[in-house]
């Protein structure tokens, strides 16, 4: 279950809004007493309820807006127990003193908003001597560890548990709740207006990770990244398995770079079963794993890994989705690419599979990069031609390849190669799928070239992670579509 925080300084805001969340089939909301401007209505608020409600008081220690006495807040909170409320929101700290009274529920909470303490079940026993039918734990997460340990204290806690992580790298304690044990977890109304670090939206909570499906035997596949909330990977992905009706779920997980190899020792403590590997991951991924398919021995970037009995077992989508890609715009002939000029812009984990793809078919293959030495240290890693970033414009070429980041959105007026150098007899590949159509795509096509989008690459990389994840043929259609809808509505 979800439940849905409300918060807006006026009745009539609050009352609308949970009838519309109501409408919506969010069965469960948070009143935010705090966010209340005036005095407290409670028949108002609660008479005509369309579903059952918590109704919470929250001080600015605890994350809250109400700056009032004391005294007066207990007094709420003793109020709305009197006037029946589902569920009251009790800190651990003032439990005692708003005794139990006709059918309310008692939610103990707590809240952290630096760290996550090391001594969470020790909280947990103390916080379960205060009359709760619920405890609520929510903290920072500062690793992505934070989260193994709220969803294992979800898993054994004999009193029902809200768990939650809060920021950004805390996402997968409110996607796997539910998944633990947790009676519910909570998301806001909008995206915008989240009332807590890392909050999630209704929306996105049931029409994205579909929450309420999630259950015990649910498979779990994610993406890391750092950052990882621009990632368009969960939309697709759970799309296609919503789409084949497979009980799994697909999130996102933000892993530093210092947290990595603690992070895949983890992650099956989660229920994962399956990762996406992407910035700043791929390269260091692919040292961390002993089981790899041939093309990361050679380019050393990983952007899948795969746990089974047998451990970690890395792969590389990015290589025959490139090439895949490219040769669908290309003459249909085998030999096509030999000897042709092929100029790739950028030296990251992208670049490397790109640039390995072309060499296995005898292209000419050109490396160049801002930062000149990871062009050079690709270029002789992989048996290539480089040449300086200023230099770019001079070589003629058949195939262009941005493997750069400009032109990402929100930089859309970026491009990393000027539009007067591009000839009518070049094919201009641009890996940027945030928008579709780049500057670059959209000089090159007034130009007269043939164009190859980031979102044919992007969807032919996310399908084959898809089958080694579920060993089902993704529905690359419906995953395109979504793509398209999600980064067409961020541009407009």
């Amino acid at each position: 279950m979800i439940c849905v925080s409300i918060g807006r300084s006026r009745h009539r805001h609050m009352i609308a809004e949970h009838e519309h969340l109501a409408s919506q089939g969010a069965e469960l909301v948070e009143l935010r007493l705090d966010f209340i401007k005036g005095d407290i209505h409670f028949k108002e608020l609660l008479d005509k309820r369309p579903g059952p409600v918590i109704a919470t008081c929250r001080r600015e220690q605890d994350g809250g807006k109400y700056s009032g006495s004391e005294e007066t807040r207990q007094s709420i909170l003793r109020m709305a127990v009197a006037q029946g409320v589902d569920y009251i929101d009790l800190e651990e700290d003032v439990a005692s003193t708003v005794p139990r009274y006709g059918k309310t529920k008692r939610i103990v909470s707590l809240h952290d908003f630096r760290k996550t303490p090391e001594n969470l079940k020790d909280i947990h026993k103390r916080m379960s001597q205060h009359d709760a039918d619920i405890i609520k734990i929510a903290t920072m997460a500062n690793v992505p560890h934070d989260n193994i340990r709220m969803l294992e204290l979800i898993k054994t806690s004999k009193t029902p548990t809200v768990g939650i992580c809060m920021g950004e790298m805390g996402a997968p304690s409110r996607l796997l709740a539910g998944r633990f044990g947790a009676p519910f977890t909570y998301a806001t109304f909008h995206a915008e207006r989240a009332l807590a670090p890392g909050q999630i939206s209704f929306d996105q909570m049931r029409n994205v990770y579909h929450y309420d499906t999630i259950n015990a035997d649910t498979a779990v596949y994610a993406v890391i990244a750092d950052p990882v909330a621009h990632s368009q990977s969960p939309l697709v992905h759970n799309a296609a398995l919503q789409h084949l009706r497979i009980n799994a779920v697909y999130i996102p997980i933000r892993v530093s770079p210092e947290h990595l190899q603690p992070f895949l020792d983890d992650a099956p403590q989660m229920g994962i079963s399956g990762l996406s590997v992407t910035i700043p991951h791929k390269e260091a991924a692919a040292h961390a794993l002993k089981q790899v398919d041939r093309s990361i021995v050679d380019i050393g970037a990983a952007n899948t890994i795969v746990y089974s009995d047998l451990g970690m077992m890395g792969y590389n989508t990015d290589c025959p989705a490139a090439i895949e890609s490219l040769q669908s715009h290309l003459p249909d002939r085998e030999d096509y690419l030999a000897s042709k000029t092929v100029i790739v812009l950028g030296a990251g984990g992208v670049a490397k599979a790109v640039a390995y793809s072309l060499i296995q078919r005898d292209a000419d293959v050109v490396v160049t990069s801002r930062t000149e030495e990871r062009a050079s240290a690709l270029a002789e890693q992989l048996g290539c031609r480089t040449l300086p970033w200023k230099s770019r414009h001079g070589v003629d070429c058949s195939v262009l390849i941005n493997c750069t980041p400009v032109g990402m959105h929100p930089n859309m007026d970026e491009t990393p190669f000027d539009r007067h150098y591009l000839k009518p007899s070049m094919t201009v590949f641009d890996t940027v799928y945030n928008p579709e159509n780049t500057l670059l795509i959209k000089d090159a096509r007034r130009q007269g070239c043939d164009t190859v989008t980031g979102t044919e690459m992007f969807v032919r990389q996310a399908a084959l992670q898809f089958h080694l994840f579920t060993g089902q043929q993704a529905p690359e259609a419906l995953m395109a579509e979504t793509l398209r809808k999600a980064v067409g509505a961020v541009n407009i």
